[in-house]
């Protein structure tokens, strides 16, 4: 047998260069849901118009950016938007990178000044009425301050849902993280953890802002409550039911924003 003595340290070189490392093997596998192409793998649904129909062009791509554009826009008469992405999640982490530009759109809503957000665990595209302006969901919340008003980011919205927060039901329709505020033109990085219907947090950043617990079907079931919803039925039955999982919305609420990643990491097969 030939002394392989000095082939050793090639020997150990190729297998090193050829074997993933420990730390590479536990490395989380991100889906980008944004391709940085075109809106592949979404569904829009604007209110007042059929699914599908991407009216005005609101949602596009240009220059590797995913836009909220109101350009073709002359007054915002409530064409509150959602662009949904085509498969549900339970167990996952989202993360955007987000920033708002320009002016608000005449004719939006007064609290629709640098506002977005990312629905989670929401009903369907195809399940909304037409003239529905928002999916039941849980919103993650994406706003930036204004004049003297510097107003907290990653809040909790509740579109037909809620929550419980220190073992109590919340039915608030807002609740507040303790975030630094943002600014419009500054790219933003958000982040909500979404463990099935028991926990989620909410992150900018790396700081976690927020948490709560347990989303369930609830709100709009009262007649004297806006619930955006023309037919209760549906809510009133629910009530009370949990959010085990659900599709993912970015919104348009009549102010331009870009996204220039979107971004999940599937903890199915961690959490289930």
């Amino acid at each position: 047998m030939k002394n392989l003595t000095p082939l050793v340290p090639f020997i150990i070189l190729a297998i090193t260069c050829c074997t993933p490392t420990q730390k590479e093997k536990e490395s989380p596998e991100w889906i980008q849901l944004f391709n940085g192409k075109d809106l592949s793998g979404w569904k829009v649904k604007i209110s007042g118009h059929e699914l599908g129909d991407n009216y005005n062009h609101t949602f596009r791509v240009e220059d590797s950016l995913l836009k909220v554009s109101y350009d073709q826009y002359d007054s915002f008469r409530n064409e509150f938007g959602h662009l949904f992405y085509e498969k549900p999640f339970s167990f996952y982490r989202i993360r955007v990178e987000y920033r708002f530009v320009g002016e608000q759109t005449p004719g939006g809503p007064s609290w629709g000044e640098l506002n977005s957000g990312v629905m989670l665990h929401s009903q369907s595209p195809e399940s909304m009425e037409k003239n529905q302006n928002f999916p039941i969901s849980i919103e993650l919340q994406l706003l930036a301050a204004y004049d003297t008003l510097e107003r907290t980011n990653a809040n909790l919205a509740t579109p037909g849902t809620h929550v419980v927060k220190d073992g109590e039901l919340y039915t608030d329709h807002m609740m507040y993280s303790d975030s630094k505020p943002s600014y419009n033109g500054e790219w933003v990085t958000a982040e909500a953890i979404v463990l099935g219907d028991s926990i989620i947090h909410y992150l900018v950043g790396s700081d976690t802002v927020l948490t709560f617990t347990h989303p369930q079907i609830g709100g709009w079931e009262l007649e004297n409550e806006m619930g955006w919803v023309e037919d209760k039925t549906y809510v009133k039955k629910m009530k009370g039911a949990p959010l085990k999982e659900g599709y993912i919305a970015l919104q348009a609420e009549s102010h331009p924003v870009e996204f220039r990643k979107v971004e999940l990491l599937d903890l199915s097969d961690e959490y289930k």
